[in-house]
């Protein structure tokens, strides 16, 4: 039944917006940062599709531009006094796209599907004794023993929590929902969906914004526009010269080179959203040799220099930090301790320590090239001429990004199946979710597929040090324990860090009032002419 009103919800929306001429006037164009392939924002880290996560579904709680949790979809909450039971209370007037209420049942079922796949979520589960929708508006979670940091969990800005119909949010969290009905201030239009070419959402014109001004992810999310239109433009002189002319209003991620070029467009505004930033990062598959032995995982860390790695990545030093902080530099937990010995490259000692794992230097290596990525392909040619360079066999094979991000789920052999498994590839991290051990989701080593991201590492001390870090009751407890991963981390080496950087935004001045958020939201702003 839910899914004809969703057909019938999305007609109407359609029909609505192209009936007359006013939708030329309210369609915003953005070049994203990615083609959206996969669209369910529980089963995948991509950001792209937790961007569309963002503008189909609402959340419980959001971040504010200072990054405190904020009540989002949430109108009241109160924890009992041995703060075990927390006791959440919906807004009136919330409806999924296909008309029908959101229900506490419905935010029950999202949670326990998305706190499988979350680091945060991963972290609170095993604390969760009941978790159980009291009326149509309420519900509990009740815990066996005290979780501070519920709110932040909830609020979680990089990784969000998309609150589901019960029938999707019930679907096996290892598999993909089909069905996009949110209660978002946007309907995603299936039917203008290329992949490849655009994705078009539609103003839900029952969305019921919260009284408070934007802030961040946080506040009303009031929607000035009628259409956004995500122009999906790989090559990026094109796309940049598309937002010059004015045939698309904003860039998501403009290449670091032609920065300077669109800052000194009067036309044009260039903005870092974030400034905390990203993590370069190359990612080993911890199952297969060689990089299931730390060794050939240290040998990596060897063949960096992220002074040369941002230089291909960024190439801009106003916009690059080299960090061997696990936690992020200008961070709260930014802590560079027992990382001396790993901070210079040294080629000879890779070349050993991959022999000591067993490496042949005949064996390819399958590494994955997003080559649609320009960051992140720049940040894995360098790590492939590095590999070259001390005679390992090297398998690059090119692809778009919503390739790799659907291939990385594979585990095959990349022996067995060097066309579908795979050895490396390159991604980066947003900086927030980094910062702390409770969000990095790539430090997560329980080495079980649902559980532990992509690449499957797997080590008791790190998960121990993490839940030491979730029961410190003290700020001092818990830099302790930061120092204790920090120097786990340089032994077991779950993943490479090629350096830190921010990435700005840019958009033309037609468009204004964008919200201070950590990526560009299509609410809070109106766009002229």
């Amino acid at each position: 039944m839910r899914t004809h009103m969703m057909r019938a919800a999305v007609l109407a929306v359609s029909t609505t917006c192209l009936a007359g001429p006013a939708l030329a006037e309210t369609v915003l164009r953005v070049v994203p940062q990615a083609d959206l392939k996969i669209t369910d924002p529980v089963w995948t880290t991509a950001a792209i599709t937790q961007n569309h996560g963002y503008m189909v579904y609402d959340m419980l709680f959001a971040m504010d531009s200072e990054l405190n949790p904020q009540p989002q979809m949430v109108e009241s909450w109160e924890v009992s006094e041995d703060d075990l039971t927390w006791t959440f209370t919906l807004r009136e007037g919330l409806l999924f796209h296909d008309g029908s209420p959101v229900e506490a049942s419905d935010v029950v079922a999202s949670i326990q599907r998305w706190a499988a796949r979350r680091a945060d979520g991963q972290a609170l589960l095993p604390r969760v004794e009941a978790m159980n929708a009291l009326d149509a508006r309420t519900f509990e979670i009740v815990l066996s023993k005290p979780f501070g940091p519920m709110l932040q969990v909830l609020a979680n800005p990089t990784a969000p929590l998309p609150v589901m119909r019960e029938e999707e949010a019930s679907t096996d969290p290892n598999e993909q929902v089909t069905e996009m009905i949110g209660s978002g201030p946007f309907v995603f239009d299936d039917e203008a969906w290329v992949p490849g070419d655009r994705v078009v959402y539609r103003k839900f014109e029952d969305y019921v914004p919260r009284d408070e001004p934007v802030d961040g992810f946080a506040g009303g999310k009031v929607v000035n526009i009628d259409t956004v239109e995500w122009i999906y433009i790989p090559d990026t002189n094109t796309a940049t010269q598309a937002l010059q002319s004015g045939q698309v209003d904003v860039y998501e991620i403009p290449p670091m080179d032609l920065v300077p070029v669109l800052q000194a467009d009067p036309n044009i505004t260039v903005k870092v959203l974030d400034p905390l930033g990203k993590m370069g990062h190359i990612r080993p598959n911890h199952l297969y040799p060689p990089f299931d032995d730390p060794r050939a995982r240290q040998a990596l860390q060897l063949l960096v220099d992220q002074r040369e790695f941002l230089a291909a990545q960024v190439g801009n030093p106003d916009f690059e930090t080299v960090c061997y902080s696990v936690f992020m530099c200008d961070s709260p937990f930014e802590n560079e301790n027992h990382a001396q010995d790993w901070r210079e490259p040294n080629k000879e000692r890779a070349k050993e320590l991959l022999t000591e794992a067993g490496y042949n230097f005949e064996d390819p290596l399958v590494v994955m090239l997003p080559t649609d990525q320009q960051i992140i392909y720049n940040n894995m040619l360098v790590m492939v001429g590095k590999l070259e360079e001390i005679g390992v066999n090297v398998d690059a094979q090119a692809m778009d990004w919503s390739t790799l991000t659907s291939r990385r789920a594979r585990d095959d052999d990349p022996r067995e199946s060097p066309n579908v498994g795979w050895h490396l590839f390159p991604t980066w991290w947003t900086g927030v979710p980094m910062s702390s051990p409770l969000t990095n989701s790539p430090l997560v080593a329980t080495g079980d597929p649902v559980s532990a991201w992509f690449g499957w590492p797997e080590d008791e001390e790190t998960e121990r040090l993490r839940a030491a870090f979730m029961d410190a009751t003290t700020e001092e407890e818990q830099r302790e324990v930061i120092d204790d991963l920090q120097k786990r981390f340089y032994e077991f080496m779950p993943y490479i860090n090629t350096g830190q950087f921010v990435t700005p935004v840019a958009w033309r001045n037609e468009v204004t009032g964008v919200p201070n958020a950590l990526l560009f939201v299509p609410w809070g702003l109106e766009k002229e002419g």
